[in-house]
């Protein structure tokens, strides 16, 4: 399969209704910030989504109102590595866990957490 770049994609259109697992990137364009944050917030899927910016401000803005399960700042492809963990929201979500990273082992693993208070004084032989 050869890279693939969507320009002025709609809300309309097929790709962007399909969540494509390849080498595609598509590009909407918005007029302002609202807009750009209802795209993926009405969307079905909840894979991922990149914003490009110049300005801090907006892109944490960005960032703390995204309905999805990644989000890249400046950067096309939200989940670089592999230690991360790649999973979406909606209806991009399998299970109940994130496919990779530490959720992948969490799958597997009895965890146990334990809140501890330690107060001053006493021998350290009492139970």
């Amino acid at each position: 399969m050869w890279p693939t770049l969507i320009d002025h994609a709609t809300q309309s259109m097929q790709s962007y209704q399909d969540e494509i697992f390849g080498p595609t990137l598509q590009i909407v364009r918005a007029e302002t910030f609202e807009e750009a944050l209802s795209y993926p917030n009405v969307h079905h899927q909840g894979n991922a989504v990149t914003v490009f910016t110049r300005s801090g401000d907006w892109a944490q803005r960005f960032v703390a109102g995204v309905e999805v399960g990644m989000v890249g700042v400046n950067f096309p492809l939200p989940t670089p590595v592999g230690y991360y963990s790649h999973g979406g929201w909606k209806n991009s979500a399998f299970g109940d866990l994130n496919q990779y990273g530490e959720d992948s082992i969490r799958f597997f693993t009895r965890t146990k957490n334990v809140t501890q208070r330690w107060p001053h004084g006493g021998p350290a032989t009492e139970l």
